[in-house]
């Protein structure tokens, strides 16, 4: 290293971030410690000042980070205090790029402060910022960060003004993630330039989302009940989800580049369900994991869909991944009265099925039948046996006629 160039030497330990193998090399010679200023990076673990007082910890990053006076990102999941966080913050407000905070952890959270949230809008040069473990009750004082792309906000317990204020402090966003959050009952969010959003809020309460991006190309949302997406999106990645409670109305315009669909939960509308799948006419890949339908807490089972004129309205299609509840309803029984020789199945290539019972067994063995009689381009069958409800010999039987399906169909089907 002695007959390596200063530049090459930079270079090395500027791909260094974590606290603890820069204190290390800061000790091996004053070339080294000399080169601590060109550092882009600094990753101060959840145990990097175990059993080390907080005031201590504190003055030790003030150190480090005095020292990086480049210094593009900065992550902190050790303890550490608000009024420390405002000082590091000012110190490399022009180069800092990267901020992350596990604010949870902080050393004085019990101290009446407002908002320790509020000296982040120092850094108003961020472009990537995730905090996690925050309480935002009351709307930060940000001002505007005008190259924030990225926002992620996890294990948050967040008010509804204070999220959309968060929110239309940055603009600009491509990227927002609000994940494991409680607290809301409404969320509201305009961005002209987002195109990636997660959404996962907990809890069984009934939370509405309105949402509306030109640019928005992949959704993924959980939580809540009544969703409405403005019509004029670029959707192509769309996953919804509910694990309690019900969803009661999806609102989302045509969904005319949609790729991907996945559908999960324990009981949604069937307005909702038909509404989605009728403007998904174009979706290539579809998951269907919802147990039950029905409005009201009585759970009802899916009504009977019509097996051709469902593929008729999916013709694009080329995995569907099928739960219980979907397949049953395509195995009831005037499901298949509407094949005949001109039907085909054109793009499907890939089917897992899932099976909980062994009920209407012929039925379903039919809709089997077709699924493969009928795709030209089938390469892959998946039958899901999986907790199957009835330990009755019926059971035994079903399979035994599962299996026997599989043998003739032995270069296409399996069973799991």
């Amino acid at each position: 290293m002695n007959t390596v160039p200063d530049g090459v030497v930079q270079h090395i330990l500027s791909l260094l971030s974590n606290a603890r193998d820069i204190a290390s090399c800061t000790c091996v010679s004053k070339r080294w410690k000399d080169s601590i200023p060109y550092l882009p990076s600094l990753y101060f673990p959840r145990s990097a000042f175990d059993a080390i007082p907080a005031s201590v910890a504190d003055a030790t990053i003030t150190r480090m980070v005095i020292s990086a006076v480049r210094l593009e990102e900065l992550v902190i999941y050790c303890p550490f205090s608000s009024s420390s966080l405002a000082s590091w913050l000012s110190l490399r407000s022009r180069s800092l790029r990267f901020l992350e905070l596990r604010m949870d952890t902080a050393a004085d959270k019990s101290a009446a402060i407002p908002n320790r949230l509020d000296c982040i809008g120092v850094a108003n040069g961020l472009e990537t910022l995730k905090l996690w473990g925050v309480s935002l009750v009351t709307s930060p004082s940000w001002g505007c960060f005008q190259r924030l792309r990225t926002l992620e906000i996890i294990g948050a317990t967040l008010r509804d003004d204070a999220l959309k204020d968060a929110v239309h402090a940055c603009p600009n966003l491509a990227e927002l993630a609000l994940l494991g959050c409680d607290g809301v009952g409404s969320v509201v969010i305009e961005l002209e330039r987002l195109e990636k959003c997660r959404l996962d809020f907990l809890g069984p309460g009934n939370c509405s989302l309105s949402l509306s991006s030109p640019r928005l190309a992949a959704l993924e949302i959980q939580g809540f009940s009544w969703i409405r997406v403005n019509g004029n999106h670029r959707l192509r990645s769309l996953c919804i989800a509910k694990n309690t409670g019900r969803v009661y109305k999806v609102d989302l315009g045509r969904l005319a580049d949609l790729e991907y669909l996945s559908l999960r939960g324990v009981q949604w509308s069937w307005n909702a369900i038909s509404s989605v799948l009728q403007c998904a006419s174009e979706v290539k890949h579809l998951v269907m994991k919802i147990e039950f339908c029905g409005d009201f807490d009585t759970l009802q089972p899916f009504p009977e869909v019509d097996l051709v004129e469902f593929f008729n309205n999916h013709l694009k299609l080329r995995k569907f991944e099928i739960h219980g509840a979907m397949f049953a309803s395509l195995c009831q029984k005037n499901s298949l009265k509407n094949l005949d020789s001109r039907f085909s199945i054109p793009c499907l290539e890939e089917v897992l099925i899932t099976v909980r019972s062994p009920l209407n067994a012929e039925q379903k063995l039919n809709t089997l039948e077709s699924l493969v009689q009928y795709s030209a381009k089938l390469r892959k069958m998946v039958i899901r046996i999986s907790q199957m409800k009835n330990c009755h010999d019926a059971a035994d039987d079903f399979f035994e006629e599962i299996c026997k399906f599989k043998y003739l169909n032995f270069d296409t089907v399996r069973i799991e």
